[in-house]
């Protein structure tokens, strides 16, 4: 071995052990972020395992790197103010609000400074939740669903499954923005299809049970329900009463056939909430919510719980069932 090449070897074994000696510098510790959830009804449902799951495949994962900070209404919506400045004052980095314009509406009131994603809501420009769809402004973007635009198509789902019906009940709250539109639409959609609309006032969870009775007394065999929170968070209760009743029920959502309800047609909750999961990513990973457009909701489903439906005697159109989504056995 030449001289030159010994004297490169030994500096090379000098340089290999002075690197070993020398402490390595420690690396920053990852942020943990705090992410506050905001949930009228209950956080125990799927559209909330989606949202984490979502995150976690985005490498948000709970534990190492996320916490989550629940905050449930329980169906009463004067208290979901209060627990949006709950979470305001534990010091979340983001605020996700599962669903309703209501929810999104109390976030934004409690916080001009931190970031909010509305999970699925109506029409957040008209709430004055955002400024634009495109731009929305401030510190909140989110998902807006197409809840309004299906109203009418539960009627006529009604009138498929029972072509006979002449009188059909909705269920809604006029105290509520969204329902004195929702109804708006169902007049017109009933005057369209031909048949009477009944026009129930459910206020409060406490409600139902007097709504059911008006149909009952009234003698009519079907009803329409409104997503509005206080029938959401009345669920049970509402599938309870219509199987009691023999009563053909639509609803807004999936979760009330899976419940043991008729049927839903209605935007894809768990669709939204991983679509909100990427929207929370981007303002984590640094992007500003009001430079980041507002969503729509793409994906709209319609489920038939076919084991209700012979409960209730009643055959559902083959027709029907070819554009379900999904068909509960």
């Amino acid at each position: 071995m030449k001289q030159r090449d010994v004297l490169l070897l030994g500096m090379f074994i000098l340089l290999v052990f002075a690197r070993a000696a020398t402490p390595v510098a420690a690396q920053p510790a990852a942020k943990t972020y705090r992410v506050g959830v905001l949930c009228p009804v209950t956080c125990e449902t799927s559209d909330v395992r989606t949202f984490r799951s979502a995150l976690a495949a985005l490498g948000y994962k709970e534990g190492p790197n996320v916490l989550f900070d629940y905050r449930s209404a329980a169906g009463d919506l004067k208290r979901l103010r209060a627990l949006a400045g709950e979470l305001v004052q534990q010091g979340n980095d983001l605020i996700y609000t599962t669903f309703g314009t209501v929810a999104g509406l109390s976030a934004k009131r409690a916080t001009t400074s931190i970031p909010v994603v509305v999970g699925s809501a109506g029409d957040l420009v008209d709430a004055g939740i955002v400024k634009s769809l495109s731009h929305p402004g401030g510190n909140i973007t989110g998902i807006t669903s197409l809840a309004l635009e299906l109203e009418s198509k539960r009627l006529e789902l009604l009138t498929q499954l029972m072509p006979t019906l002449s009188r059909i009940a909705f269920f809604h709250d006029t105290t509520n923005p969204y329902s004195v539109l929702a109804v708006k639409l169902q007049r017109a959609a009933s005057a369209q299809l031909g048949v009477e609309l009944r026009e129930i006032q459910v206020h409060e969870p406490t409600d139902v049970d007097q709504a059911f009775a008006t149909i009952v007394g009234e003698q009519l065999k079907a009803v329409c329900v409104d997503g509005y929170i206080p029938l959401l968070a009345s669920r049970d209760r509402i599938i309870e009463l219509a199987a009691k009743h023999r009563i053909a029920a639509v609803y807004p959502f999936k979760h009330f056939v899976e419940a043991g309800g008729l049927l839903s047609y209605g935007s894809s909750l768990d669709e939204n909430a991983k679509r909100a999961a990427a929207l929370v990513g981007k303002i984590l990973a640094g992007a500003k919510p009001g430079e980041i457009p507002v969503e729509q909701s793409t994906k709209v489903e319609l489920i038939v719980n076919l084991k209700t439906a012979k409960a209730l005697d009643l055959i559902v159109p083959p027709a029907l069932l070819a554009t379900a989504d999904e068909v509960i056995e």
